[in-house]
């Protein structure tokens, strides 16, 4: 596909942000499975729920775009799915990998953070102001769910796996 227009790179990117959330539908389930934590658990689960009503949102732009959400597997987070998926067959004390899950969903968050960042700033750019204030505040509740987790991290998942 070739891209011949900002609007079209900015709805282009809203598809893969779309794929990004689809694969976290499907990945979250799994994390919480993996983790021990009743804390970790919970908010990998709120998580979950909070990446749906995302997603409803990102179809809603979409649809303000004319666009459809296109089936597509976004590359970098498959990685990123995979990793967290990695801890759970290299660890086997429920500690550690609490802790290697909370590593492995910062990274998704982080990521999350960047490409609704630069949505928003697409957005503005493109005067879409519905838009924006959409991707601004998933952007908000995606750092309040990075700040969760390394709250969640300090204070009981990595000292508990520091003593196993």
């Amino acid at each position: 596909m070739n891209i011949d227009d900002f609007r079209q790179m900015y709805v282009t990117e809203l598809q893969e942000l779309r794929s990004v959330e689809a694969q976290l539908v499907d990945a979250l389930p799994k994390m919480t499975d993996m983790a021990n934590h009743p804390e970790l658990k919970q908010a990998i689960q709120d998580h979950l729920q909070e990446t749906r009503s995302q997603q409803d949102r990102l179809d809603e732009i979409l649809r303000r775009c004319s666009a459809e959400p296109r089936e597509h597997v976004d590359q970098s987070m498959q990685a990123i799915v995979r990793e967290a998926e990695k801890w759970a067959r290299m660890v086997q004390d429920p500690d550690l990998r609490d802790a290697g899950l909370i590593a492995s969903a910062q990274r998704v968050e982080h990521y999350e953070i960047a490409v609704y960042g630069t949505l928003a700033t697409w957005a503005k750019q493109l005067g879409l102001d519905e838009d924006l204030q959409a991707l601004h505040a998933i952007l908000e509740e995606e750092k309040r769910t990075d700040e969760k987790l390394t709250g969640l991290a300090k204070r009981i998942v990595n000292p508990d796996a520091a003593s196993a």
